[in-house]
């Protein structure tokens, strides 16, 4: 397992990078929950992945911290409303308001350690889709 452990200014610079990326353009960025495996790089089409729903944030998306916590952390996301399918979320695709992709993440429950935390991860076609966590931390 590789360590990678960055200077202060490094992790400021590239979480501050993280967040315009995601505040790109004219309104907010957006969140596409999906199932399936998680694609090699974010330029790799979603695949047999199916789009489980979309939640948007705010504009601003979050805050970095002081510099030397490390963490993006996310302001409220607004909450899909109604699923658009049933299935197990596994993965996220975060895209900017022009629609370009600008990063994939992992998905778990709360509590279960990924990167971005739903209230469940069973989505119900027509349910709401919640995030309780979504911070993003350099070391």
């Amino acid at each position: 397992m590789a360590i990678l452990r960055f200077a202060v200014a490094v992790k400021h610079s590239t979480l501050t990078q993280i967040r315009d990326a995601i505040d790109a353009g004219a309104g907010p960025g957006t969140c596409k929950i999906y199932t399936g495996t998680i694609p090699a790089d974010v330029a790799t089409g979603i695949g047999a992945s199916v789009l489980l729903g979309t939640l948007t944030f705010s504009d601003p998306c979050g805050t970095v911290g002081t510099p030397t916590v490390g963490a993006l952390t996310m302001s409220p996301i607004t909450q899909d409303s109604s699923a658009d399918a049933t299935g197990t979320a596994t993965w996220a695709r975060i895209y900017d308001s022009t629609g370009a992709a600008v990063m994939d993440i992992d998905v778990s429950q709360t509590g279960g350690g990924g990167t971005l935390q739903l209230n469940t991860t069973n989505i119900v076609i027509a349910g709401p889709i919640l995030i309780n966590s979504f911070v993003i931390q350099v070391a």
